[in-house]
């Protein structure tokens, strides 16, 4: 490559600005190094949204020296997904723009890459901290060690290969480890590389590892690169429009079709004529019973934030069931909308479908307030940030016990 060439591949590599779409041909002539990764089963669908950015960004460094690909793993099973059968998969293009993604970095369907490369993967690594915890000393490290926890796959003794269960699909695995880690993504760089030789690596329990920069440049590339399918978008949109007098053109939302070209004039969103609440129970109620409030608690702040913004209707994202959502309904003095899915809808995507869906009927209100340390709270405010909301409207939650408590911290979009 001629050095002008490769100064500019550095500069727009540097900056943020290049993308997997824009990778030089020098980059595609190596052979592709595909990443597969999973997360704790018992961890919920926001919180593997954000274990992805992790990964995402991990792969956009090893990408600076190999050609790799980030393999999606499919969606189901998750412990508040509970309208369909469990072994129910979906794919990332279910609730996510595929093409999107790849404007960060190269990805692919699992599916997609077993029909490529077959059921066989080079190298496992199960991720785990260590036996004896961090001990006070904090320092980034990995060692291999004995597997503290059980995993999907069992050794075959027959021809030393591992077999499992993953997705829905038999994998076998030639080489298998337990890694003790004590760090961010970027520390398994040396293992990862270490082992140029292997075609497909996986990851297990990819949550052990922290991000490099949250919040940073590489953090809100990745999470703007997050955009939801058309058909969720669509779905939302419709129900903004006939129950919340609500669209982007009135609202001051409307996104261009490429993420990285859009930098909205900050703190422009103004919102559709309604307020947003999420509004967290299940388990919340009992592990944090002094934050979350009561229903009766909960519809004094809605009167109060509706009467503040001089709006009369407020759309509430609940996880409680149908009693007591008309409960509230019947203590808030203006009008009380939640969404409630179609059969259609739930063939589409199940309770990932739903979940996004309120998060986009939520995110586009006039005022937004959340639930004490929810996931789902999170995402909601960082997509109002993507669409520029004012940061008042945006990072509040709901107070529990006490009449006055402290609200989220406010995490600003970086360029």
């Amino acid at each position: 490559m001629p050095k002008i060439h490769l100064l500019l591949f550095l500069l727009l590599l540097t900056s943020g600005i290049w993308s997997a779409e824009e990778s030089c041909s020098r980059g595609e002539e190596r052979p592709k190094r595909y990443l597969l990764y999973d997360v704790n089963p018992g961890e919920g669908f926001n919180l593997r949204r954000d274990v992805y950015i992790r990964i995402v960004n991990l792969v956009r460094r090893l990408s600076q020296s190999d050609n790799w690909v980030l393999v999606l793993p499919p969606w189901g099973n998750l412990y508040h997904w509970r309208s369909m059968a469990r072994g129910t998969f979906f794919p990332w293009r279910t609730f996510f723009d595929v093409h999107s993604l790849r404007r960060w970095i190269n990805v692919v369907e699992f599916e997609d890459f077993v029909k490529a490369n077959g059921p066989t993967i080079q190298q496992a690594y199960i991720l785990q901290h260590y036996a004896e915890g961090w001990q006070g000393n904090w320092e980034e490290k990995y060692d291999e060690r004995p597997c503290i926890n059980q995993h999907a796959f069992k050794f075959r003794d027959e021809d030393g290969m591992w077999q499992g269960t993953k997705w829905e699909t038999e994998l076998e695995v030639k080489n298998l480890k337990c890694i003790s880690i004590q760090g961010h993504a970027s520390t398994v760089i040396p293992l990862l590389n270490h082992d140029g030789d292997s075609s497909s690596t996986y990851l297990g329990r990819a949550e052990t590892i922290l991000h490099d920069e949250y919040g940073g440049t590489w953090y809100w590339a990745a999470r703007r690169s997050m955009r939801f399918s058309d058909t969720l978008r669509q779905e939302a949109a419709q129900f903004r429009q006939r129950f919340l007098n609500s669209d982007d053109a009135k609202d001051g939302t409307e996104m261009t079709e490429d993420w990285r070209d859009m930098k909205p004039a900050r703190r422009a969103g103004r919102g559709g004529p309604y307020i947003s609440v999420h509004l967290r129970r299940m388990d919340f109620i009992n592990a944090r019973r002094e934050e979350v409030p009561s229903l009766k608690k909960a519809a004094k702040q809605i009167n109060q934030i509706l009467k503040k913004h001089n709006v009369t209707t407020v759309f509430v994202a609940s996880d409680a069931p149908l009693n007591e959502l008309e409960e509230l309904r019947g203590l808030v003095s203006g009008s009380v909308v939640w969404y409630e899915p179609s059969n259609e809808v739930l063939e589409v995507g199940g309770d990932g479908a739903v979940a996004i869906i309120d998060q986009i009927i939520a995110a586009h209100a006039r005022y937004f307030s959340g639930t004490y340390e929810s996931t789902f709270s999170f995402r909601i405010q960082e997509e109002r940030e993507i669409l520029g909301f004012p940061e008042e409207t945006t990072f509040n939650r709901l107070c529990g016990k006490n009449p006055k408590c402290e609200q989220p911290a406010k995490w600003r979009i970086v360029y």
